[in-house]
């Protein structure tokens, strides 16, 4: 099942540098989001983003797709299995697969996704 965000061109971060006051801004574009249902409870997402300050950055699109996609599922959490990202010519890419439970699942790496969905728009990230 594919599903796709628009793309939304985010304020990320303002910094103040030195004494004259030399403002630098990061600006954020969300881009796709791919959704792939692997088998009933495993799910994958491929997400890209410009203007990311990092792996966390793409990692967190990742996992807030996920929060978004799994009470389409008719499930209330998740559990990350793995993520592969990479930057290719400012674009990060990131491939990320989660289980999707009705029950919290056993592990370190769980989200509650209503919370989860709350966190990413308060943070201003976009999901499915």
């Amino acid at each position: 099942m594919g599903a796709r965000a628009g793309t939304a061109a985010l304020l990320a971060a303002l910094a103040v540098c030195g004494a004259g006051s030399q403002v630098a801004a990061l600006a954020v574009v969300y881009r796709d989001i791919d959704t792939r249902l692997l088998e009933d409870d495993l799910v994958g997402f491929v997400v890209e983003m410009e203007g990311a300050r990092g792996i966390g950055d793409v990692e967190d699109y990742a996992r807030c797709a996920a929060a978004q996609y799994t009470p389409i599922r008719g499930c209330g959490f998740a559990r990350h299995v793995r993520t592969r990202a990479a930057q290719e010519a400012g674009v990060w890419r990131a491939d990320a697969v989660y289980t999707v439970s009705p029950a919290l699942p056993e592990g370190s790496q769980t989200i509650d996704a209503e919370v989860t969905v709350e966190d990413c728009a308060a943070r201003g990230i976009p999901t499915v």
